[in-house]
């Protein structure tokens, strides 16, 4: 025991506690740098807009065969909510006037072994303008479901299929 009470295992507990706590945040910062590099992830939000007729919207990327759902990445900083937003304008000038609903997040191992696609259902929207064809996208349009354009992929087939039969969405893709 030491003068004052406190003893020698006691103070060093004290010590490792401050010590643990100065230095918890360049610990987590760098704990956080070594995970964006040992195990980096890409997310994507895309959506499956319907019409008041029920159609889908679908569009074709210039560097891409087939037609897709609408949606790109979320940039470093970005909310999924943003990023779905943001592209929507900018692939089918579609603003959102209500919540869009999750349908599920999934697996996307054809484009890389660390890509996951957050889709959602968008039924409440206005399209400000008609998109025009740019570098990016090359064609869009409101399809009927059982009158998808030929080259729709499968992937945008089976989340269509999925959302208009209400059965649980895959894991994968």
């Amino acid at each position: 025991m030491r003068q004052g009470g406190m003893s020698a295992n006691a103070m060093r507990r004290g010590l490792r506690q401050r010590l643990r706590r100065s230095l918890s945040p360049a610990v987590r910062r760098l704990l956080h740098l070594y995970w964006r590099f040992s195990r980096p992830m890409t997310l994507g939000a895309r959506a499956a807009v319907f019409d008041a007729q029920g159609r889908v919207f679908l569009i074709q990327h210039s560097y891409v065969a087939g037609w897709h759902l609408p949606g790109g990445g979320v940039e470093t900083g970005e909310s999924i909510a943003t990023a779905l937003s943001r592209e929507l304008m900018e692939e089918g000038r579609i603003a959102l006037t209500a919540p869009p609903r999750l349908h599920g997040v999934f697996f996307n191992g054809q484009v890389s072994r660390r890509d996951h696609v957050a889709l959602y259902v968008v039924r409440d929207f206005r399209q400000v303008s008609e998109p025009l064809p740019n570098r990016e996208i090359i064609a869009h349009g409101f399809f009927a479901p059982d009158a998808l354009p030929p080259e729709t992929t499968r992937a945008t087939r089976a989340r269509i299929a999925e959302i208009l039969s209400g059965t649980p969405p895959a894991e994968r893709w």
